[in-house]
């Protein structure tokens, strides 16, 4: 039996849990939320969706009754105050830091084995911290940023090639941030040929930009953070994890040496599986990619300092 435990109940928490009961891979899914019977609500109101939508996972809610999460598999933290309308990630540290380091303790007492998917912003400095005040594994540590910018960015470059998204490949690594992250566009492929044959310089370049504030758009335009694609993300990541899937993914993790750094947690691709993520994929970078990495782990890092 699996079990997935998804800690904040909010339109990202909800989401999260939506999705995966949906995927039909989990026998069960507790959402917890310290607010009265808000995750019990949310709970039910998925529950009830569940004839119409033709799942068997069982969704539970809790009110902060983190023995509800007993022996899971994965836990999930979306825990934390959500972006306001020009609030940029960097300014959740103060708030959000306190919340994941609480949710980590109080969630290991009760499933000492799991592995845990960081979703909580700024979401590199939280990987970061969870990694080194919980003592666990590097691998079953990963923050889900990059699978959901990399996500953003297939959504741009469908957009702009005029085709469906499914035949986009496109990879989004460093660190989740407006100015952090770092879309590979001389990677990306249409149906294995370079985006770079049917797009202008010019096009990339915008398409690249608008992947890089794709959470803050979404933010100004819904007041909050955005809540659909991330579960999305969340919830394809939990499965190849929890199915030993082998998928490979940017996701947020403890470099040791990769990439030409060390003591951070940022995105690279990794390969996902039963065990968390199992290896880093080094990419062939160019010299100007390696610069923007570089520059991407140094901003993560001084972030990391704030702790």
């Amino acid at each position: 039996m699996s079990k997935i435990s998804v800690i904040g109940a909010g339109n990202v928490g909800a989401s999260c849990a939506e999705y995966i009961a949906i995927k039909n891979f989990a026998d069960e899914v507790v959402l917890l939320d310290i607010k009265e019977n808000f995750a019990e609500g949310k709970a039910m109101d998925l529950m009830q969706t569940a004839a119409l939508n033709g799942f068997d996972t069982r969704i539970i809610g809790s009110t902060n009754d983190y023995s509800k999460t007993q022996r899971s598999d994965v836990v999930v933290i979306t825990s934390g105050i959500p972006r306001k309308p020009g609030m940029t990630r960097e300014e959740l540290i103060g708030i959000n830091a306190g919340i994941v380091k609480m949710v980590m303790e109080n969630c290991l007492q009760q499933s000492p084995e799991a592995i845990f998917v960081i979703v909580s912003n700024p979401m590199d400095t939280m990987t970061y911290l969870a990694k080194t005040t919980a003592g666990l594994p590097k691998n079953r540590i990963i923050g889900m940023g990059g699978a959901l910018d990399s996500a953003r960015f297939r959504y741009f470059l469908s957009q702009a090639l005029g085709c469906p998204m499914s035949e986009v490949e496109g990879m989004v690594i460093g660190g989740h941030g407006d100015k952090t992250m770092i879309p590979l566009t001389r990677l990306a492929s249409y149906k294995g040929i370079p985006v770079s044959e049917f797009l202008s310089e010019d096009q990339l370049a915008e398409i690249k930009a608008s992947t890089m504030v794709g959470g803050a758009t979404l933010t100004g335009m819904l007041g909050t953070s955005a809540w659909y694609a991330p579960g999305a993300a969340v919830s394809t990541l939990v499965q190849s994890i929890v199915c030993d899937q082998k998928k490979m993914m940017p996701c947020c993790v403890e470099l040791n040496g990769e990439y030409g750094e060390s003591d951070i947690c940022i995105g690279v691709p990794v390969v996902l599986g039963k065990s968390g993520w199992e290896k880093v994929v080094n990419l062939d970078l160019n010299n100007s990619e390696k610069g923007e990495f570089k520059a991407s782990a140094d901003a993560v890092r001084a972030m990391n300092s704030s702790l």
